[in-house]
């Protein structure tokens, strides 16, 4: 018997709660790619979405910058303990960003990590708006004040934030060196905010003319699915990963 998955839209408009015994998910703002009308030009900004600790508050004191010394893996976990941006969208975005911000009861100040799922500009176009905050882009992992750490992360070992929450290497749409977040243990199940990994929900026909590695793309494309009971694309709408089991053959018996 083997599992046979499809996808279906998650139903709910921006901003979109996702909560859990952890950490909660909230989608702010959903991406797009719209072909203009007239040309080959397509209007376009990435999805961007916060993960938010339970033990974070507003009255929290997770602003302090993450130790000076010590592994990148201990500065990551630190970092996590306090509101997590996974994409900025592009700078013409700023202000509806600091609008949905504001409306989740977080100043860009409060942001500890902000992970960028890979270096396009519709993705990380407002990393000026935290300069508090713990960057990782991409495979790049820097303190504020630009002290990088190395952290060796890779396909076969993620980075874990916490306790259910881990960023994944997801190679192939910017090359070899995009991410993913991966939130367990939301009332969804596992929610992956997997960047350019997906486009959209249904986008078959169409990821590997803008990926620069589709083998790669490929692999994790079907990781995510392995794993994602809800899927947070770069541009279109949140996923559900539906599995279902299929029945054996029956086999026909000669009288």
């Amino acid at each position: 018997m083997s599992n046979l998955v499809r996808t279906e839209p998650l139903r709910g408009a921006p901003p979109l709660l996702v909560p859990g015994d952890l950490y909660s998910v909230v989608v702010l703002l959903r991406g797009y790619a719209e072909p203009e009308e007239v040309g080959d030009a397509v209007r376009a900004d990435g999805s961007v979405t916060l993960v938010l600790p339970q033990a974070w508050g507003r009255g929290s004191s997770h602003q302090e910058s993450p130790p000076a010394a010590g592994s990148a893996e201990t500065a990551l976990e630190e970092a996590a303990r306090g509101p997590i941006l996974v994409d900025t969208g592009g700078p013409w975005a700023r202000e509806a960003l600091l609008g949905v911000l504001a409306g989740q009861g977080v100043d860009p100040g409060d942001v500890t990590l902000v992970v960028g799922t890979h270096g396009h500009s519709d993705h990380i176009g407002n990393l000026g708006l935290f300069p508090g905050a713990a960057l990782l882009v991409s495979h790049d992992f820097c303190l504020p004040g630009g002290r990088y750490l190395p952290h060796g992360l890779t396909e076969g070992r993620p980075l874990r934030l916490g306790p259910g929450l881990e960023v994944w290497a997801t190679p192939g749409h910017g090359g070899q060196r995009d991410v993913s977040v991966v939130v367990k243990g939301t009332a969804l199940g596992t929610v992956v905010v997997a960047g350019d990994v997906f486009e959209r929900d249904g986008d078959e026909d169409s990821w590997q003319a803008l990926s620069e590695d589709p083998v790669a793309q490929e692999r994790s494309r079907k990781r995510v699915l392995g794993t994602a009971d809800v899927v947070v694309p770069g541009h279109g709408a949140p996923f559900r990963v539906v599995r279902e089991a299929s029945q054996p053959e029956r086999k026909s018996c000669g009288n």
